[in-house]
């Protein structure tokens, strides 16, 4: 059956979620609670467009507070029922029939009849608190995947919680300090595993946690969902698995595409965004996209979802990285790694740079991020290969140990890795710091499309074959719009072995003169400067280039940090190789834009959580 979306904004039950943010602390005490949970609270206040609250309970010990972005689903908080007995602090988002501020209601009044079941019955991404005065109790729980972030401690004289770090920091000084395992990682896999945070006793609760607190007695960290639930034994064959995935996900995207505030969609050239528009049938101008684009070129992107909008008669509105970025670089990548608690690195700040426009236009941001992960198996992160000269003989150990523990994480089903721990620990990066301009939403983490998925057949093309079909399927016309690899139609055929191999050279043309250019190539390519030939390979595919920016437009800051002799004297640092690196990097006779990337992070992540605090 067909299912088509009504025009945003016509159907007034439907509510904008919120970024997530709660923050609190069970106490034995009672001296200075108040000031210590406003202190909590303002960490996490980092635009003018975000209302907050708290509530404290002196008799059970309990302080809780939150933000939100104003007018939003959350901006109702805190939620009682009629007794006054029980209390509901909920933060992100549950796509489950009914919503807004009616929705939290109807969730209380869930919890009111299934008792700790309700936990399970809530679908998307959110944590929460909820206190029952009648039972005697309190629990602190979050999403199935663990992606709306809650850092926990425990001290003696009480449990401290917050989805962002530097509240915890704020309150407990002796947390101020990095923990070098999570840092070996983060320089290593680009975030901390197992659960760790880059501060030491400061860690993740997992996700599908509901963790009980009952006065005077012990936390007791239950969970009401495991992976394993959904794991099963056999995948369906291609034509069974499509059709559950076809009912699924036509089923479960009317409630995303349903908003009091303007929803765009964050249109590209690849397959997921185009899925979403294919299957949600928009009317003609309901639906407005917009696709991030560059400084040199319109980016294959930014062509492709062009004709996209088009055809399907949609607003489109290209979004550029203009030269101003390199004036904001400074306080955008400080403000990117500072949101984050460092999970984001600098670049970091092309996404607020966007992002900040975008909420201008569309609160609330739909897109088709997690797709090829959930449904085509993608792997999106691993251990890199930095110049290990860089770390000092005793902390280089820990980054190499990084490359282990991920290993011992690889195992088991794929899907059950990129849900429950890649999601969570590599995607909550870039999720963050969207999250702290607008609301982002992608229909791929449902939970009945993503318990669908353990079903899908082992062959990864037969499950991009798949996808293509379902865009067929829905609307032949998005079918016919060649992809950013010149795939097209029905089965994603190629449009031609020359178009392909264009197609298929671009990209790594690009990335070789960006990101991956040889140390070789960097000083032919600073013999030639005068001849500009970025202008032939960069902007085709990415619209952010921090090669050449750190080269030139960015230089003087990256010296300015890099060089400092604070940064050069950090413990884990090799102080002579990095002044060489950087200095290389700078004059071009060197690609160390992975290196600086790392290094610019860590020390702003220093400065500002540690030292600054």
């Amino acid at each position: 059956m067909e299912r088509s979306i009504p025009p945003a904004g016509s159907n007034p039950t439907i509510s904008s979620p919120t970024v997530p943010g709660i923050a609190g602390f069970i106490f034995a005490g009672s001296a200075g609670q108040t000031e210590k949970l406003e202190q909590m609270v303002r960490c996490m206040q980092h635009e003018r467009f975000y209302t907050s609250g708290t509530l404290l309970d002196q008799e059970f010990g309990l302080a809780v507070g939150w933000v939100c972005h104003e007018n939003s689903y959350s901006d109702c908080l805190p939620i009682w029922n009629e007794r006054k007995d029980v209390c509901l602090v909920f933060v992100g988002e549950h796509f489950g029939g009914a919503s807004g501020e009616e929705s939290a209601r109807s969730l209380l009044k869930l919890y009111e009849e299934s008792g700790e079941k309700f936990f399970g019955g809530l679908n998307g991404i959110f944590s929460g608190f909820l206190f029952d005065r009648a039972r005697r109790k309190a629990v602190l729980f979050n999403d199935r995947y663990g992606l709306s972030r809650v850092y926990f401690h425990e001290t003696t004289d009480g449990f401290y919680f917050a989805s962002e770090a530097k509240s915890l920091l704020k309150v407990i000084p002796a947390l101020r300090r990095l923990d070098d395992q999570g840092l070996g990682e983060m320089f290593s896999c680009g975030c901390a595993l197992q659960n760790r945070s880059l501060f030491a006793g400061v860690r993740l609760v997992p996700g599908g946690s509901a963790w009980v607190f009952e006065r005077g007695a012990p936390v007791r960290k239950g969970s009401y969902f495991q992976a394993a639930e959904w794991e099963r034994p056999h995948a369906r064959n291609a034509s069974e698995y499509y059709a559950l995935m076809d009912e699924t996900f036509t089923g479960i995207l009317p409630q995303y595409c349903q908003s009091r505030q303007q929803i765009g969609l964050s249109l590209t050239g690849g397959l997921d965004s185009r899925m979403i528009l294919a299957g949600a049938k928009p009317a003609p101008k309901t639906f407005p996209c917009h696709t991030f684009g560059g400084m040199y070129r319109d980016c294959a992107d930014v062509q492709i979802a062009r004709r996209l909008a088009k055809v399907s008669g949609q607003p489109h509105e290209v979004i550029s990285v203009t030269p101003k970025f390199f004036g904001q670089f400074p306080e955008l990548s400080a403000r990117s790694v500072y949101y984050t608690d460092g999970a984001m690195d600098v670049t970091g700040s092309v996404e607020l740079f966007v992002n900040r426009i975008v909420r201008g236009m569309s609160p609330v941001r739909m897109t088709g991020n997690y797709g090829s992960e959930i449904l085509r198996s993608h792997v999106a992160f691993k251990p890199g290969t930095l110049c290990e000269s860089i770390f000092d003989a005793t902390f280089l150990p820990l980054v190499r140990q990084a490359a282990q523990t991920y290993a011992s994480e690889r195992t088991g089903p794929s899907t059950s890795f990129i849900g429950f721990k890649q999601v969570p620990w590599h995607h909550y990066a870039r999720w963050a710091v969207e999250q702290s301009q607008l609301v982002v939403r992608s229909p791929f983490l449902d939970n009945e499309l993503v318990a669908a998925a353990y079903l899908a057949p082992s062959d990864p093309a037969t499950n991009k074959a798949l996808t293509h079909r379902y865009i067929a399927d829905h609307d032949r016309r998005l079918a016919a719009v060649p992809t950013d690899r010149g795939v097209v139609g029905l089965n994603g055929a190629s449009t031609g072995k020359l178009a392909s191999f264009w197609q298929e050279f671009l990209p790594r043309a690009e990335y070789a003169y960006d990101y991956g250019m040889p140390q070789w190539l960097a000083k032919f390519d600073r013999a030639t400067r005068h001849l500009h030939f970025e202008r032939l390979f960069l902007g085709r595919q990415k619209f952010y280039h921090f090669r050449l920016w750190y080269r030139d437009h960015l230089a003087n800051h990256v010296k300015e940090i890099l060089l400092d002799p604070r940064s050069l004297g950090r413990a884990y640092l090799n102080r002579g190789r990095v002044e060489q690196i950087v200095n290389a990097h700078l004059r071009g006779t060197g690609n160390y834009t992975l290196e600086i990337h790392k290094l610019l992070s860590a020390e702003l992540l220093q400065r500002q959580l540690i030292e600054e605090n």
